[in-house]
């Protein structure tokens, strides 16, 4: 494996522009000669599809659920992240630029991060002119809020919903695609292998969730756009659906996996609140612009909040971050929390959440106006939690949320695999150790909507690419390979569920043994720990997991073990990455590198780099390799929010 990032020459703030001139181009009567296949629906599939399809590429979507409204991204609350300055308050795109770079701790590529804070000014005016319903200021321009990581205002929103607003934008234009038969829609279906031709990614083999039938696809070109695989820890806020199956597929035909370690913890979710709980659900990060973070003084208090009298609260991120207080990042954030509540100062029934309190906020701006920002979260958490914001604060603690890993891509995003791209949360290209908040969004829309149209014009305009079909014998290779691994997966069941197991309470052990020893916090002796009970859980999962029903019909077990087999192997890179790397960085606490003060400590000189694994066959241990990170235009420091 050979890593090219292709990063074009010349001053930062030039090299998106000349590498648009010099790329190849493909002329609009031959565009429509070639196919395109979008693996996922979410805003990078979404706006990918319709932008490749307006160009005039023939273009097929596959998407898992029976709609693309259902993709994750709707589950995004808080806002989008652009350089616009509308508040006048100092923002630009140099700035926008550094506080991405600084955010994710100085571990992603200036090229990528540089060109995305350039988009993200587009981006703004492509959704608006969609009807986007932004909120706007009184006299009618577009409203900003702060978000954590950053000193400005700079995050458009539409209330606490606009993921869902963008992703309704990327679905209208997508739909008028499929409406003009630009874009062929596949839904429930399931991305099950990646095909390869000569080399190059030219298919790939699914199955439809509801009927069980297998089916080839063949293109020009592949792109992936299926999120993340925060789901390999059980509890996280992710939908269940999500899963890192795609990512796996290619990784195992090629494609190098980076940064399989970093995963962002997100402090602003409701706690977890008993064994049988499925999932987590995230308060958006908004809410610390008006929330104060706090926790009681004396450890073991168990008083209620409102019986608390001011002086013995300990607002612990304003007191120790001064110049950022409760907008510290989220890595920031959620280590203070764990810190808090490891004291025994947390609060609730499990001691493991401190309080977010608006009654200042309530105080000062009225509850009308705290309604209007946050109304729609205010209704979820009472929902959950039987609690009103209004009245009672708020409990949060630290989830799984988001992960900064991914297949490796180049400045085109394209993996180590020619013809196949992986865009938005797939790929690992912009974020570094550590996602600032209201960047995800920014992410995807900008690889989809403006990005990856320049790619693959380049690539198929620069490559020979012959006419394949799903008839070929990689196609029939890649089917049967696919159904010997589903009657694998059926093979413990036989003889009924007498003594087996579920599929989710092996991903419980899994998520659980990822949670405790590769998660917030992580040492060596932990991660060795992890790595040698890993096999005992996977080969419990291939000898007792009970599976009731066939592959041949609608079948939710089916579906999840097999998203569960392929987490209990990528466990392994995700340990491995996180021991190979001897640092403290981003969300991440390696306990064996802090500062006298505790905080996370860099090791620049042995670690600036991407760390990329290469797949070398069953049983056999992943070769790492090392993209050196340069710096030219900022110069990496300690971190410090206060």
């Amino acid at each position: 494996m050979e890593l090219k990032p292709n990063v074009p020459e010349g001053p930062l703030a030039e090299k998106w522009d000349k590498h648009r001139f010099s790329s190849k181009l493909v002329n609009p009567a031959n565009r429509r000669k070639h196919k395109i296949i979008v693996v996922g629906t979410g805003l990078a599939g979404a706006s990918a599809s319709a932008t490749l399809a307006e160009q005039g590429y023939e273009v097929s979507t596959f998407c898992i659920q029976d709609s693309p409204r259902r993709a994750h991204s709707i589950a995004a609350q808080g806002g989008i992240n652009a350089a616009k300055n509308y508040q006048n308050d100092g923002d630009s795109v140099q700035r926008l630029f550094y506080d991405t770079i600084k955010g994710g701790d100085f571990r992603s590529r200036e090229a990528n991060v540089y060109r995305l804070a350039q988009v993200s000014n587009n981006i703004i005016d492509q959704c608006v002119a969609q009807g986007v319903p932004f909120a706007r200021e009184y006299g009618g321009t577009l409203a900003n809020r702060s978000f954590g990581g950053a000193q400005v205002s700079r995050t458009f929103y539409a209330r606490g919903q606009t993921g869902q607003q963008l992703l309704l934008g990327a679905y209208s234009a997508l739909s008028r695609q499929i409406k003009a038969g630009n874009v062929s829609i596949h839904s429930r279906q399931e991305m099950m292998e990646l095909v390869l031709v000569d080399g190059k990614a030219r298919g790939i083999v699914t199955r439809n969730v509801i009927t069980g039938k297998l089916e080839t696809h063949a293109a020009d070109a592949i792109i992936l756009a299926t999120g993340g695989y925060g789901n390999a820890y059980f509890l996280s806020t992710n939908a269940m659906a999500s899963n890192v199956t795609a990512a796996w597929r290619a990784h195992k035909k090629g494609a190098g996996f980076a940064n399989p370690c970093f995963v962002q913890i997100h402090p602003t979710c409701i706690p977890v609140h008993g064994s049988f709980q499925s999932k987590l659900t995230l308060m958006s990060e908004s809410l610390r612009n008006d929330g104060r973070v706090w926790v009681p003084a004396t450890p073991g208090d168990t008083r209620k909040p409102a019986s608390i009298p001011e002086e013995e609260r300990d607002y612990y991120l304003e007191s120790k971050y001064p110049s950022f207080g409760n907008l510290v990042p989220r890595d920031v954030a959620s280590r203070n929390a764990k810190e808090q509540c490891d004291a025994g100062k947390g609060v609730g029934t499990t001691n493991l959440a401190v309080y977010l309190d608006f009654a200042d906020a309530i105080h000062r701006d009225g509850k009308e106006t705290i309604l209007k920002k946050y109304g729609n979260l205010f209704q979820m958490y009472e929902k959950i939690t039987d609690s009103n914001p209004l009245y009672e604060p708020m409990m949060i603690y630290p989830a799984v949320h988001y992960t900064m890993g991914g297949l490796w891509v180049d400045y085109n995003l394209m993996t180590t695999i020619p013809g196949l791209f992986a865009i938005g949360e797939c790929n690992f290209s912009d974020h570094g150790a550590n996602r600032l908040g209201a960047s995800a969004l920014m992410q995807g829309l900008a690889d989809g909507y403006f990005i990856i149209g320049t790619s693959i014009a380049n690539y198929i305009g620069s490559t020979s690419l012959e006419e394949v079909s799903g008839d070929e014998p990689a196609f029939s290779d890649a089917t049967c390979g696919v159904k010997d691994r589903i009657k694998a997966l059926l093979n413990s069941s036989e003889g009924g569920p007498e003594g087996k197991l579920s599929v989710d309470e092996i991903h419980k052990e899994l998520g659980l043994l990822l949670w405790d020893y590769c998660g917030m916090a992580r040492n060596q002796e932990g991660l060795e720990k992890a790595l040698s009970l890993l096999p005992q859980i996977q080969e419990k999962f291939w000898s007792r997991v009970y599976i009731p029903g066939t592959g041949d019909e609608l079948n939710q077990s089916l579906e999840r073990a097999g998203r569960l087999a392929d987490f209990l192997e990528f466990a392994e890179i995700m340990i491995l990455d996180a021991l190979d790397r001897e640092e403290s960085c981003g969300c991440h606490l390696r306990e064996e590198s802090q500062t006298d003060e505790n905080e996370a400590k860099r090791d620049d000189a042995n670690f600036s780099h991407v760390a990329v694994w290469e797949y070398q066959g069953k049983g056999a241990r992943p070769h790492l390799h090392r993209e050196k990170l340069t710096f030219e235009n900022v110069t990496p420091s300690q971190r410090s929010y206060k």
